[in-house]
Parts: structure tokens; C-alpha cells; sequence
């Protein structure tokens, strides 16, 4: 994966940065601050991954075209993913990040062009906010190219991760295959342009009652994917900005939840927005969650296809590659879709 991809896609800044970069923008400013967010109620979309497989697959596709549209993000519900690949993937990322601090940072590097890196949490001296998110990040499509860089310690690390990694990116495919079908193209559209596979384990320890105004899990960004896919543990601790709130996004068992990423919105022609949202932490408990998505080649076609574009839906974004939003992200680092800026029409 380009190395912009992997900068821009763990936040702002990378862990050992002290301050952001001179270019950074923070389009997002104005919005409240965690503590003092107004949350809302609002209910999350489900879809039946299933029914995709049957004769109710054109009234799903069409379901999930309205949670792309409208919401921004999604829950997968019969997935098939078995519980106990999900239960192990937990058990044995949570067993890695409860390691001692000198066998994780094996795994710490600077180098974001690295296979598999650690970040660490780190305090924005800038905005004055602990950023409290460890997390672990490795290629790992396909599986026998990456997985002899992955953690040995713990022993079940390569066996279980796989597994899970295998059976998420079944899921993934399946999505944007029907993700393609309700934008009225190919099915395979947005498959033929991917390349590789990306994961990132997020561990969010708990912070004491004093720091917690003032820490974050993770704040506000939209992803550079086409798609992010999303599970969590039994901690609440996701949320999305719906109508201008803050809106929780409680786990949901036996689902995953996917969103709508930077990628998606420019293919889409700015239908489909990419969602903004952030990770927020608790006094009581650790909490852990898994993301990952599939990524496309360098020369791959980012812009909308001809196909959305007509009198009465002019291009809003210009044809670019994958390779060439990867370049443009290293000058102006932004967390949000804003990124995409750069790749608009002339006539948007």
C-alpha cells in the first residue's frame, strides 16, 4: 500500500511527531470537542449479507445503496464469518497488546512504507489532546506473502489472524461487488481496479476520570479507503457525525459495520459520502476493534465512470489514479474528505 495511505489512514500524525505538519488543515475544528459533543439516537441500517446469495439480492442492493447514500455506513448481519474466528481474533490481538512494551515495539518503526508497524499513542502538544490509540498494521493480501512478518508472540497470532483476514476479505468482496451493482455498474467494477489488503488492530486502554476531557481514542477523520470494514468488541466507543451530532454506534453482536471511505465517494461521484467519525475512550475498560479494507493498484481509476455522469450529473470529481491521490496526500495532510479536493472538475 502507498505510504501516504498508511500515514494519512492512522490520523494526523504519526506517533513520534510532536507537533503536525505545517500543512495540515483541520477542516473539522469547529465541531465539539468529545466531552462536549451533542449525541443523538439514530438507528444503524442493517443489512443481510445472506440475502445477497438469493432472490431478494436486487431489493438488498438497493437497501444498501440507500445506507451509502444517506447514512454513510452500515451493519453486515449473517456474514459468515463463525464466531469463533471473531472470538479468536480478539483473544489473540488483546494477548499481543497486553505483551510487555519492549516485545510489541519490535514492531515500531518510523518508516511508513514498512510491512507491519506498531503506533503508539502520542499528545498532540498543538491541540493539547492525548491521542490513546495503539494499534498494529500489516499487508496481509495475499496471506502467504505477509504472514512470516506477522507477531509470533503470541503463538496463535499468524494461525488466527489469517483466518479471520480470509473470511473478512470474502466479506468485503461480496459488498463491493453489490456496492458496484447499486450504482447501476459492472459488478465487478470496483474488484478488477484492487490490489492488496490492509488490517489495523486497535487497542484503547482506559484512562483515568482526570485525563479523559482531554483524550480521544481517535478523533475525527474520514478514511482514504473505498470501504472500511469495522468489528468491535462488547465496548462501545465508535461514533459518526449524522446531521451535524455525534451519534453512538453501539456493537451490534454478530455484526460487522462497514463504511463509506474517501475512494467510494469520488467513484460515486460524490453520492455515496464518506463518513466521518471518530473513537472515543472510557474509565472502566479496554476496549479493541478491527479494521480493514481492501485497497486499489496504483493505476488504478479513482474517478466516476462515465456511466454516472450525464446533463443533469456533471463529473464532480476528474479522472485520477490511485497512485496519484497517494502523492498528493504527502502535501497536504488532512483527516478528512477534503483530501479529495485536489481531484475536483473544474466545472464542480
Amino acid at each position: 500500500m502507498p505510504a501516504a495511505v498508511l500515514r494519512v489512514a492512522e490520523g494526523v500524525a504519526l506517533p513520534e511527531t510532536k507537533q503536525l505538519p505545517p500543512t495540515y488543515k483541520n477542516p473539522i475544528s469547529t465541531l465539539a470537542t468529545v466531552p462536549e459533543a451533542e449525541l443523538c439516537d439514530g438507528s444503524i441500517p442493517i443489512i443481510d449479507l445472506e440475502a445477497l446469495h438469493g432472490p431478494r439480492r436486487s431489493h438488498i442492493v438497493k437497501q444498501l445503496g440507500h445506507a451509502c447514500e444517506h447514512k454513510g455506513f452500515f451493519a453486515v448481519k449473517n456474514h459468515g464469518i463463525p464466531k469463533t474466528t471473531v472470538n479468536n481474533i480478539f483473544d489473540t490481538s488483546r494477548e499481543f497488546f497486553h505483551l510487555p512494551e519492549e516485545e510489541r515495539m519490535k514492531f515500531y518503526t518510523p518508516d511508513p512504507n514498512s510491512d507491519i508497524r506498531l503506533m503508539t499513542a502520542y499528545k498532540d502538544e498543538v491541540e493539547n489532546v492525548f491521542v490513546a490509540r495503539e494499534s498494529l498494521k500489516f499487508h496481509c493480501h495475499p496471506v502467504e506473502d505477509y504472514v512470516n512478518k506477522w507477531p509470533t508472540n503470541p503463538p496463535s497470532f499468524r494461525e488466527k489472524a489469517a483466518e479471520y483476514l480470509t473470511n473478512v476479505r470474502r466479506v468485503e468482496m461480496t459488498l463491493l461487488d453489490a456496492i458496484s451493482e447499486s450504482l447501476g455498474l459492472e459488478r465487478d467494477y470496483i474488484e478488477k481496479r484492487l490490489g492488496g489488503h490492509y488490517v489495523s488492530l486497535n487497542y484503547y486502554r482506559a484512562c483515568e476520570q482526570s485525563e479523559l476531557e482531554l483524550t480521544y481514542g481517535v478523533r475525527g477523520h474520514t478514511d482514504p479507503t473505498i470501504i472500511t470494514m469495522l468489528l468491535q468488541d462488547d465496548v462501545p466507543g465508535l461514533q459518526v457525525l449524522s446531521e451535524g451530532k455525534w451519534m453512538d454506534v453501539n456493537p451490534i453482536p454478530d455484526t460487522v459495520v462497514v463504511h463509506v471511505g474517501d475512494l467510494l465517494q469520488a467513484i460515486s461521484n460524490h453520492r455515496y459520502k464518506s463518513l466521518l467519525h471518530q473513537a472515543i475512550v472510557n474509565c472502566e475498560k479496554e476496549r479493541m476493534s478491527i479494521a480493514s479494507y481492501c485497497y486499489p493498484s496504483s493505476d488504478a481509476t479513482m474517478g466516476p465512470p462515465k456511466k454516472l455522469i450525464d446533463n443533469d450529473h456533471p463529473a464532480i470529481y476528474k479522472d485520477f489514479s490511485f497512485g496519484e491521490f497517494s502523492k498528493q496526500m504527502w502535501k497536504v495532510i488532512t483527516p478528512t474528505d477534503k483530501r479529495l479536493d485536489f481531484f475536483k472538475s473544474s466545472a464542480a
